[in-house]
């Protein structure tokens, strides 16, 4: 749960302060998160190393 508060204050603080290059950024560090996570309990993994 105090991850998803921070991804959502993060958003806000680039909304309130017009920073809108960093969303993006956020976006895809998220997913980048995210397929490390998937990779690591699946048969794909030996197929991702080369791209970390």
């Amino acid at each position: 749960m105090a991850k998803q508060s921070l991804f959502r204050e993060l958003i806000q603080f680039a909304m309130r302060e017009k920073k809108w290059w960093l969303i993006p950024l956020l976006v895809i560090l998220v997913l980048i998160g995210g397929l490390i996570i998937f990779a690591q309990s699946s048969a794909i993994a030996p197929f991702l190393y080369p791209f970390f």
